[in-house]
């Protein structure tokens, strides 16, 4: 990554960490139980906040040859959509998710994972396709 461009990178990494710690810590558990539209939208600005410091980090940290392949954002995908069918499943079958919070842990886990997978495969994929431009 060129100088000129790096500090940019840095102050879209630090206000990822940011919102996602402000999401994660304050917003969630004050709309958690008792708000759960407001809890789900806080939970999608969690989700976004998530992508993008894992998209800072993988700008941050690629330093491309040549185009790399987007093995990492297929795997990503592909865990972010099971987690989700299995939380939908679950919610589903009856099972509440303020009474069984565990049984939801394997699938929220998932969907962050599937989530960082994307933002840092894409970012490694920006920061190729910016060298070869250059």
């Amino acid at each position: 990554m060129s100088d000129d461009r790096r500090p940019f990178v840095v102050v879209l990494l630090g206000s990822a960490l940011a919102m996602a710690g402000l999401v994660h810590l304050w917003l969630l558990p004050r709309y958690l139980p008792n708000e759960p539209v407001s809890a789900g939208l806080a939970l999608i600005a969690g989700w976004a906040s998530v992508t993008l410091l894992c998209y800072a980090i993988g700008r941050l940290q690629s330093a491309p040859r040549e185009l790399p392949n987007m093995r990492f954002a297929d795997i990503g995908i592909a865990l972010l959509l099971v987690s989700l069918v299995i939380a939908l499943a679950l919610d589903a079958v009856g099972l509440a998710s303020e009474a069984t919070a565990p049984v939801y842990a394997l699938p929220a886990l998932g969907i962050y994972a599937g989530l960082a997978l994307i933002g840092w495969s894409i970012g490694r994929r920006t920061e190729a396709i910016n060298e070869i431009v250059r």
